[in-house]
């Protein structure tokens, strides 16, 4: 059985609502990792359609810090629910912006919170799927912060590609299979 997927996607793509559908177990662990703020009504309409998608019998961790969620991993059981984390990009936007990393400080802060995500996945003993943005087929963006997100989700997905036994990508809504479960990597 897959135990860990990576499933990757641009904006729209369809990457969580696939992923979503990977998991049959009646429980699954849903850990959002978007922020909520109230002021911004079109982020909170975004989230309000992710939550009506998932079955009521999900458990829905919301919006955990960058630092709990390799904690949350680490601690899993084989005979834990399936976790389901959407997404990864929001996850990483919370670290940079609780290591002030958008303006070049702490970025050893960034690195380390990385470095811990990527053993937790690793060691993580219950299914796992995992849900990323792709940034990184576009334009160069124009801005420092722009760039150091690409490169940073870049870098964070390759790295979690590595320790995963399933990596997907999905394109216009269809999920291309970069590794199949039990091959090589």
């Amino acid at each position: 059985m897959t135990r860990r997927t990576l499933v990757l996607g641009g904006a729209r793509s369809g990457k969580s609502a696939h992923a979503e559908g990977l998991l049959t177990d009646p429980v699954v662990t849903y850990v959002a990792t978007a922020r909520r703020y109230p002021d911004d009504p079109d982020w909170e309409e975004r989230i309000a359609l992710h939550v009506a998608r998932r079955p009521v019998t999900w458990t829905t961790v919301e919006a955990p810090a960058p630092g709990d969620l390799p904690a949350l991993l680490t601690a899993t059981t084989p005979d834990d629910p399936p976790i389901l984390v959407d997404d990864l990009a929001t996850w990483l936007t919370g670290l940079l912006d609780d290591a002030d990393a958008w303006e070049g400080r702490d970025p050893a802060r960034v690195e380390a919170g990385c470095d811990e995500l990527v053993r937790a996945v690793g060691s993580t003993r219950s299914r796992l799927v995992l849900v990323s943005a792709e940034v990184g087929l576009g334009v160069v963006p124009g801005t420092r912060s722009g760039r150091l997100f690409r490169d940073q989700l870049g870098s964070l997905n390759a790295r979690l590609a590595e320790v995963c036994d399933e990596v997907l990508l999905v394109v216009a809504g269809i999920p291309l299979h970069l590794r199949e479960a039990g091959g090589s990597r």
